[in-house]
């Protein structure tokens, strides 16, 4: 299977080079201009109390701050903004016993400049670190870490406030759509993004489940302040930006989870995933999670379960219209999966095929981000100094990343960063209701009563329409060519073999001198 779905992976991209170019979706920019180091905020790092190691609590009151992408000369003035979370297990690179966790890491600004060459602007977000892995027992390290987890999503707020707050009186600095909100996580920054979506209610992290022994809340809303970073302690809290608006617009997650699957609610933005199904961080389904050999909580879920539940509760409908080579790819992954009786890192059984979650199968136990590339060199040498750290304890980083992505290199990196990108964007630009959305050819389509079935197809087709006579017929492949035209004049009109080659087709169907586009996959 690994085989397989790697060979997939690395090829897309080469069957896919010569359709036409779409913003949004496709890189119509050669390069990328960045900003580096502007200042969203601040506010109080980890409480104190304990001794906490070295390198483990951050900066007492650090600025908080992102890099900003944008194409290079883009003419644009409002654009669509992805706010870009950053991995790391929530305490600094190498601290954290990994050779990821800044937002310079590699595959962090290659996801920046993915976005931003297909048109996107991206804030790459710094966000609070530390915590206190040091605590005598298991429950207070969990309830250390879920604070973390917390100080996240309202930093990660605030920076939406700070940009909403540029536009209304600032003039707009960064040329953003308001409208148009994005975040997209990598590992711990898509449980950041998760949780910014679906925790909304002071009993959702008031569940039994986020009690210590005496049954008092792991958070405590009235010292840290609420999930937007409003209220609590004025000695542990600094809210940013007050009065400007949270929302967002979609959530793009790679490798994250949610505390608890009933956080997920009908009217919550969509999400979609792509997830490593042998995830040992991040359960593919649901169960346990522990970071950094600390168990944080029970029953936890991951992309499987949780974009199941955004798809069933119709807050997906949006995204569910996709015939594109990454989403054929993405369903290839699942249903292989489930042919193959797989089981997740928890030993759950893997029994469907979710819509909406791009399974990256590469065989590896436990591997969770492969996308992940470092410079074993520049970490030892460079990165573990310059954090308080020896070049022994950067090898030791290194080592423990290739536990679970042993063949960590460049050209895997940059594969599964292109394929992560190229099944989000299509998402993005529906959810989102940008140029070149198929949302609107969906819903055409219901307004014309014209329907195409089975879809895939092995080249039999069936054409209805409830609206009168199916006048023209024509496919079209990726490239816009016309290769078949039908003049059936009937209401029903059936295709015993198209005989076109397998792939994906536009098919402009006019009843009545009305015009639908269906999307088709022969194969």
């Amino acid at each position: 299977m690994k085989k397989i779905i790697t060979s997939f992976i690395l090829g897309i991209a080469i069957i896919t080079s010569g359709f036409s170019q779409t913003r949004y979706v496709d890189e119509v920019f050669g390069s990328v201009d960045v900003t580096t180091d502007v200042v969203y905020g601040q506010n109080f790092s980890v409480l104190a109390g304990t001794p906490i190691p070295t390198g483990m609590a951050g900066t007492p009151i650090p600025a908080l701050a992102f890099d900003f992408y944008e194409p290079t000369g883009d003419t644009e003035t409002e654009r669509p903004l992805i706010i870009h979370l950053h991995t790391g297990t929530f305490a600094p690179i190498v601290h954290n016993g990994n050779p990821t966790g800044l937002r310079q890491d590699f595959a962090t600004n290659a996801f920046c400049e993915g976005y931003a060459k297909r048109g996107y602007v991206v804030a790459n977000l710094e966000y609070r670190l530390g915590w206190n892995p040091n605590l005598p027992t298991e429950p207070e390290r969990a309830a250390e870490l879920m604070k973390a987890v917390y100080r996240a999503i309202q930093d990660t707020k605030a920076a939406v406030r700070f940009f909403r707050k540029d536009y209304e009186t600032n003039g707009n600095t960064f040329g953003i759509d308001t409208s148009r909100i994005i975040l997209s996580g990598q590992g711990s920054g898509g449980w950041v993004a998760l949780g910014y979506a679906t925790v909304d209610k002071l009993s959702e992290i008031q569940l039994p489940k986020f009690l210590d022994g005496s049954g008092v809340p792991l958070i405590d809303t009235a010292v840290l302040g609420d999930w937007n970073g409003v209220g609590g302690s004025p000695t542990l809290n600094m809210p940013n930006s007050p009065g400007y608006s949270n929302d967002i617009h979609m959530v793009c997650s790679m490798g994250g989870g949610i505390g608890d699957l009933s956080w997920l609610e009908a009217g919550d933005v969509p999400i979609a995933a792509v997830h490593g199904p042998l995830d040992a961080v991040a359960i593919y389904t649901t169960g346990n999670v522990s970071a950094g050999g600390v168990n944080v909580t029970t029953d936890i879920s991951g992309a499987h379960d949780v974009v199941k539940k955004a798809n069933m509760l119709g807050n997906n409908d949006a995204i569910l219209d996709h015939y594109d080579p990454y989403t054929v790819a993405a369903k290839t992954a699942s249903n292989a999966l489930v042919a193959a009786n797989a089981t997740d890192w928890g030993g759950t059984a893997i029994t469907e095929s979710v819509n909406n979650v791009f399974p990256f199968i590469t065989g590896n136990p436990g591997e969770g981000s492969p996308w992940d590339f470092w410079d074993s060199t520049f970490l030892v040498s460079s990165v573990a100094p310059a954090v308080g750290l020896t070049a022994t304890e950067g090898q030791a980083a290194h080592a423990s990343g290739l536990q679970t992505n042993p063949d960590m290199s460049l050209g895997k990196s940059m594969a599964y960063i292109d394929s992560t990108l190229s099944y989000f964007c299509p998402r993005i630009v529906n959810a989102t209701m940008l140029p070149g959305n198929t949302a609107e050819i969906t819903e055409f389509n219901k307004v014309n009563k014209v329907a195409v079935y089975p879809n895939p197809s092995n080249g039999n087709l069936v054409f209805t329409s409830k609206s009168g006579t199916i006048e023209s017929i024509k496919f079209h492949n990726a490239l816009g060519q016309l290769t078949k035209s039908y003049s059936p004049n009937t209401a029903l009109f059936n295709v015993d073999n198209v005989n076109l080659p397998d792939g994906i087709y536009l098919v402009e169907i006019i009843c009545e001198g009305n015009i639908s586009v269906q999307k088709i996959i022969l194969e």
